[in-house]
């Protein structure tokens, strides 16, 4: 079975060429997946520069986020059979359980091939059954953005009912986080510099609105309609030119959830609000098989959809990854691997 392949060749959006290879038969443990749709998340745009790893080993096939068809299973394969509706696992072999050194080096489009191709060879562990519900573009957003907006909130955070969460964004992650928010019964604001974004944001659920633009004291102005209490989370994309600020807006032992890097990187961090409000300050990177499937039964029972904001074919790849880096989109980015 050919493939075509999304591959990075040396550092720069100049050096993304289509190569072809042959797919080879899947062994006993493995399952062939025809790939019909892919989303970018902000580390494959960073893999991309060399700004994620500069020591990265080429040529790689970039992505970790991608789903298709299983078209052939190995012998030994029992959790899918040609036909099933799939997702890749942003890592391969983080089945349950925390996170450990050795869960690193099995992510997609990084230390390892990824997804950005028109089929793959997969491990059997490193595939879900995607919802039915869902097309190959939206199935495909799962894998990172999803996850990791799930992981922060509910897996990390313990959410529930009644709690205040401040997101930051409106991209891919952020969004889902905002869905999820509501789903679990949270009041929600979110920030941006684009109004027309903010009340995409309000039709979405959020309950406030905040540009940073005009209102660059966004901390202050979250104290406020808080009741100067503070929310109970922040999903923190922005990293450590925007984290000093989330400090600021959440109230005493609530969580900050650092997952992105989107802001420079500015000057070091003063921890003395982490540690005179007693801050949970959580890393999330992505999450776990087990994770994902919790992931999969909610949205099913609430039928959620997620937010996409351009489909790119694969040969208009490089026009993808510019629009992503533009910061122009409003939820995710995706590419269709079926020109």
């Amino acid at each position: 079975m050919q493939s075509k392949a999304l591959t990075l060749t040396a550092f720069g959006l100049d050096n993304i060429t289509l190569t072809s290879s042959e797919l080879a038969a899947p062994g006993p443990d493995e399952v062939v997946v025809d790939l019909h749709a892919a989303s970018l998340n902000y580390r494959d745009l960073m893999v991309t520069l060399g700004t994620y790893n500069p020591k990265l080993e080429m040529p790689r096939i970039l992505g970790s986020d991608a789903a298709g068809i299983v078209t052939a299973v190995g012998n030994d394969v029992t959790r899918f059979k040609p036909g099933d509706h799939v997702a890749s696992l942003f890592f391969q072999d983080w089945l349950d359980g925390e996170f450990s050194a050795a869960t690193g080096k099995s992510a997609l489009g990084g230390p390892i091939d990824g997804t950005f191709a028109t089929a793959k060879l997969f491990p059997e562990d490193g595939l879900i059954h995607a919802p039915d519900y869902l097309s190959h573009e939206e199935a495909a957003t799962l894998p990172c953005a999803a996850l990791t907006a799930w992981n922060a909130l509910i897996e990390k955070g313990h959410l529930i009912a009644g709690q205040t969460v401040l997101i930051l964004g409106t991209g891919g992650v952020s969004l889902f986080a905002l869905q999820i928010a509501k789903l679990h019964g949270a009041r929600v604001i979110v920030t941006s510099s684009s109004d027309e974004k903010l009340q995409r944001a309000r039709a979405l659920g959020a309950d406030d609105t905040i540009n940073y633009r005009t209102t660059p004291d966004w901390d202050t102005e979250v104290f406020n309609l808080t009741g100067k209490r503070g929310v109970d989370h922040v999903v923190e994309v922005g990293g450590a030119g925007t984290l000093p600020r989330s400090l600021k807006a959440v109230r005493p032992s609530g969580h900050v959830h650092l997952i992105g890097v989107l802001s420079d990187p500015g000057a070091g961090v003063d921890v003395r609000p982490i540690l005179g409000k007693s801050i949970f300050l959580n890393g999330v990177y992505v999450g776990s098989s087990a994770m994902f499937t919790r992931m999969n039964a909610a949205f099913e029972h609430a039928r959620l959809k997620p937010v996409i904001d351009r489909t790119f074919p694969l040969s208009e790849a490089k026009a993808a990854f510019k629009h992503l880096q533009s910061g122009s989109h409003f939820g995710k980015v995706v590419l269709s691997l079926k020109d």
